[in-house]
């Protein structure tokens, strides 16, 4: 036990010596957090339309302004060529083209359904798809604001009768921000960055300066040298959640809402597995910068497409959705979001948290059984 102390003594020492990896434990998480809050935003409130209004009429300018009040649409132009439109929207500069056809007015005082074109950018439909549900839901209620006025005018009185008005309520989530969804799961990334790569990259670094190998040669023993290098990174990845916590409360004001003491139990959980990994690279690894591709592209990048964090999980062709299922993240970001955004416990996650602790306990026996064989 004296040796394990002496070598944990060892490895914070060699931390504070090196202000690059205290910027990198510290600061870096931090200044992620922040940058990625802002960009990691799904949410359309600003979209870019061109209007090529035929017409010029009192009505067509009235449905214009519908799309104007709806505080989704923004009329950056007007123009009165088709051609512009196609260049506006083929230069990115417009995301929406609406074309008000002639007679627009005319027909619909006269009873005749008009049509008014529509023209997407879909080259993201990410966007096209929310733009399209926003037109959908302006031009219908504009619909339906004609057919009462109409019927006004025609004196017609229609009698009294039962109607069901939904009224929605939404949970976890009022807003409807996807900040709010998003920033539990870049904990869970920052995570993985900071046990994974730096623990994989410490380790690769004794053997290219040689002093694992002066390790190899003291009364050090294996269990030891590994436990000595692992439990380093596991406390400054619960110095660095705790970290990024703090910003996404103070910060952006999403606050926890289930149990800290939860969150954090299942975070250590986590960080079985991004611990084990991060020893199984340094084994298949000689340089550190081989260190550092293989965990990108080994480790990083598989967990982030694959765990449901950038793309959901369901949408996903059947066999990439089973092998998401060996994806550590994936069970790790239901539940940080379970206790962040809607406080549930350990009777509600216990399932997740089961086989995270499985998966992070066979990680890591088999990456320590190799780097001991590695050793010897």
């Amino acid at each position: 036990m004296n040796i394990l102390k002496i070598f944990l003594v060892k490895e914070f020492l060699q931390f504070m010596r090196d202000p690059k990896m205290f910027m990198v434990v510290i600061i870096a998480p931090v200044v992620q957090l922040i940058f990625l809050g802002y960009a990691a935003n799904r949410d359309i409130k600003n979209v870019q339309t061109v209007v090529f209004d035929r017409d010029r009429s009192e009505t067509s300018r009235e449905f214009v302004r519908n799309f104007e009040k709806s505080g989704y649409f923004s009329m950056d132009y007007y123009i009165n060529d088709y051609n512009e439109m196609n260049k506006l929207i083929d230069n990115g500069k417009a995301i929406v083209g609406i074309v008000i056809p002639e007679n627009f007015e005319k027909n619909i005082s006269a009873g005749v359904t008009a049509k008014v074109q529509i023209i997407f950018d879909g080259s993201d439909g990410n966007k096209a798809s929310i733009a399209a549900g926003y037109v959908s839901n302006i031009a219908s209620a504009f619909s339906k604001n004609i057919s009462f006025k109409n019927i006004e005018k025609a004196g017609i009185k229609i009698p009294l009768a039962g109607s069901v008005e939904p009224v929605s309520r939404i949970w976890y989530n009022p807003d409807l921000s996807t900040r709010n969804y998003m920033l539990p799961g870049i904990v869970g990334l920052i995570l993985i960055i900071i046990t994974t790569n730096l623990s994989s990259l410490a380790i690769v670094k004794e053997k290219e300066i040689g002093t694992l190998e002066q390790l190899i040669v003291t009364p050090v023993k294996p269990y030891q040298i590994i436990l000595g290098k692992l439990i380093p990174f596991a406390i400054l990845g619960v110095i660095s959640m705790t970290l990024v916590l703090s910003v996404m409360t103070f910060w952006f004001g999403i606050y926890v809402k289930g149990s800290l003491a939860f969150l954090f139990v299942s975070s250590f959980i986590f960080m079985l597995s991004t611990l084990g990994l991060g020893l199984f690279v340094s084994t298949i690894s000689r340089t550190q910068q081989q260190a550092m591709i293989t965990a990108a592209f080994l480790v990083i990048m598989p967990m982030i497409f694959l765990s449901g964090f950038s793309f959901p999980v369901e949408n996903m062709p059947l066999i990439v959705q089973y092998i998401s299922y060996l994806i550590p993240l994936r069970y790790f970001l239901v539940i940080i979001r379970g206790i962040v955004l809607k406080g549930l416990g350990i009777s509600d996650l216990w399932i997740e948290c089961s086989v995270l602790l499985f998966m992070g306990i066979f990680i890591l026996i088999s990456s320590s059984l190799r780097f001991r064989k590695r050793l010897e």
